[in-house]
């Protein structure tokens, strides 16, 4: 029972971008600064290999890392919550979603008078502590709504629990949803409401958020739809509007958004479980609080090893963020910048990829793993991090035994091939070389042909390997006779390993080795057009 679970820690960026001028950033790495605060604890990370992503020098590295690592570069056009997530899901954002740093426009506000019958104040990019204390009390005494926005695309509507009943806030947030839609279309519209009196105002946990559906099928619907579960904690059914998520459950905090993943850990499904973890955004970096955010980062490091222990045999974990929001900043802005990839399972080795152009490899690497046909906007790196199999080094012993066997007089150059039947059986080959070059035999049409002859036709694993006497192995990729001979027999799906030993080979599969492959369908009679 395959599970993926994905935890965004929101806002934790590694870097600026080389494109950050364009969104206003500078100098900004979120993790370099609060990495230099009393407060940052970094163990159970440094274990998995954080400090070994490009661009993390100023960590400490790990020998031995738990884990695959890679800095991931944003393609979207955006640096806010509800790009980052729909791109780590799958959605590249060519185009940034609307933002107001002079506020909402006359008519705008004019409509959402008109819809809820009540006044607004602010209309401003806005602190959310400030907003309430500067505006709070004559809300209070007016009726009327805070609205304000940010650097995001957002509609944020502020009002006071007891003289605007939740439910109330939350029905104006809907409205609001509907009403802005097409140019006007911000990613999310979000309740904001708060308690207390002046000038102690406090915010409540029972902020939601209004996102607009994504534009295009997502990792979550895929999932979905393939009648595997999708499990949402935290605000990702929220993010998502709710799309492609079958099951979730909201948090108050971060600590409340572990205590419910550990427990949706205990369920048994198949399928995704998409956890956003919100405190260092929401409350540190925002804030430009830079040993809070630390503090937060630490107490996350602290609990990691509770969700470890509780993963099955099965489980991935996939660990990153969503944008920057740098808390040392110049502004108090979200931060275009990488993001830190850290991916751990029993079946997962540990691999630096290096710096990787997308969130999006993430999705198509979780659904490739879950067995899902989506693929989204990304590259999966899935085969890059699996652990060999009992299959795989089964196959690649026998091929590198069979290059022993190789007649090569005239290259010396050993190949060996071996193929696993459907069945389990296990046929190997050599390369046979021939005075008269034409008819020379190549490893892999050995061990086909020698199948063959004995009744099987249904295969599940190749494994090629070769290397010149006196050299080491190196990749040696089937010849195109011998990518045309398999795919006489062999679905386009089916592996290949290409080997430099039992347990170091690249994988691929006859369909990427042959795209076109000849077919007896390209036999029959074609119709003229």
């Amino acid at each position: 029972m395959k599970r993926v679970f994905i935890i965004v820690l929101d806002s934790l960026g590694c870097g600026e971008e080389p494109d950050a001028a364009l969104f206003g950033d500078k100098d900004c790495n979120t993790l370099k600064r609060i990495s230099g605060s009393p407060k940052f604890v970094f163990n159970n990370l440094k274990k998995m290999g954080m400090g070994n992503i490009d661009g993390c020098c100023y960590l400490p590295g790990e020998d031995k890392p738990m884990a695959s690592v890679a800095r991931l570069r944003e393609r979207s056009m955006g640096k806010d919550t509800t790009i980052g997530h729909w791109e780590i899901a799958g959605i590249v954002s060519e185009s940034p979603l609307p933002t107001y740093p002079e506020g909402f426009p006359q008519d705008v506000l004019d409509e959402f008078t008109r819809l809820t019958g009540r006044g607004v104040l602010c209309n401003k990019p806005y602190s959310g502590t400030e907003v309430i204390k500067d505006y709070g009390e004559e809300h209070i005494k007016t009726g009327k709504l805070i609205v304000y926005t940010s650097a995001d695309s957002v509609f944020q509507i502020a009002a006071h629990e007891d003289y605007v009943p939740i439910e109330q806030l939350y029905e104006y947030c809907h409205i609001a949803r509907e009403m802005l839609k097409g140019k006007n279309g911000v990613g999310r519209v979000i309740a904001r409401p708060f308690v207390g009196s002046y000038p102690n105002f406090t915010r409540t946990t029972r902020r939601h958020d209004y996102s607009l559906d994504p534009p295009g099928e997502t990792l979550l619907d895929a999932v979905k739809a393939s009648g595997q579960t999708v499990y949402a904690v935290g605000k990702i059914k929220d993010i998502f509007n709710g799309r492609g998520v079958s099951e979730y459950v909201l948090t108050s905090g971060n600590q409340d958004g572990m205590d419910k993943s550990l427990a949706a850990m205990d369920k048994d499904f198949e399928g995704l479980c998409f956890i956003n973890l919100v405190d260092m955004d929401m409350l540190f970096g925002h804030r430009q609080d830079i040993d809070g955010y630390a503090n937060s980062f630490a107490e996350f490091d602290a609990r990691l090893p509770e969700f470890l222990a509780k993963m099955r045999d099965d489980d991935i974990l996939f660990i990153t963020a969503d944008h920057g929001c740098d808390p040392g900043d110049y502004h108090t802005d979200h931060t275009r910048e990488y993001v830190p990839l850290m991916v751990y399972g029993k079946n997962i080795k540990a691999v630096n990829l290096g710096t990787r152009l997308g969130f999006c490899d993430i999705a198509t690497t979780a659904a490739e793993y879950l067995g899902v046909e989506f693929r989204g906007a990304g590259t999966s790196f899935l085969k890059d991090i699996l652990r060999p199999t009992e299959d795989e080094v089964r196959a690649a012993k026998a091929a590198i035994a069979a290059s022993d066997m190789a007649y090569v007089p005239y290259s010396k150059f050993h190949v060996g091939a071996a193929l696993i039947t459907a069945s389990g059986k296990l046929y190997s080959g050599c390369n046979i070389e021939n005075a008269s070059y034409p008819v020379t035999n190549c490893a892999e049409r050995t061990a086909l042909f020698k199948a063959v002859s004995e009744g099987e036709k249904e295969f599940k694993l190749l494994a090629v390997y070769g290397h010149k006497e006196g050299c080491p192995a190196d990749l040696c990729p089937p010849c195109g006779a011998c990518r045309q001979a398999l795919s006489e027999f062999c679905e386009s799906s089916m592996p290949v390993i290409i080997v430099r030993d039992e347990n170091d080979f690249v994988r691929t599969t006859i369909g990427e080795l042959l795209p076109y492959s000849f077919s007896s369908a390209d036999m029959e009679p074609k119709k003229v057009r």
